[in-house]
């Protein structure tokens, strides 16, 4: 059976656990994910208390992280998403991600509606990619996609 939460309390802690587990053991994201069979940002943002996970992956996760019983079932819980409580994000990098939506938010809107019509991109069906390439003028670039399924306006 399916359980929800109401309140991000006991996933936040959860979080916390995972990330001392996982520097403790020096795992990697990516191992957690090879650990779970699913995709390196869905765990990660799983474990991060953003998604449930399915009994398996909770399982195998939780073993591997040495956390027991208790969070492999908490880990399958539906959380309260929303990962940035308050305003306008103080962390460096997530405050990044939050300009370039104050930038290209409008852009994106308009976009959408032009060449699908009145509806939303879903975050629900939905995949995200990240990877590293190297910038020609120097350096390092993220390359990051987000692939959302449309989901129309329905009159009613």
């Amino acid at each position: 059976m399916v359980h929800s939460q109401f309140d991000p309390t006991a996933r936040r802690q959860l979080a916390l656990q995972v990330v001392e587990a996982k520097a403790d053991k020096d795992l990697t994201w990516q191992e957690l994910a090879d650990t779970a069979g699913l995709s390196v940002a869905f765990v990660t943002a799983a474990l991060l208390g953003q998604h449930p996970l399915p009994e398996q992956s909770a399982t195998a996760v939780a073993e591997r992280l040495g956390l027991g019983p208790d969070a492999a079932r908490l880990l399958q819980t539906v959380p309260m998403r929303g990962s940035i409580p308050g305003g306008v994000p103080t962390d460096p990098t997530i405050y990044r991600f939050y300009e370039m939506l104050q930038v290209y938010g409008t852009t994106l809107k308009a976009l959408v509606h032009e060449q699908l019509g009145d509806g939303i991109v879903s975050a629900i069906n939905f995949r995200l990619d990240f990877k590293t390439v190297e910038d020609p003028e120097g350096g390092r670039r993220a390359v990051i996609t987000l692939d959302g399924k449309y989901l129309p306006t329905k009159p009613f």
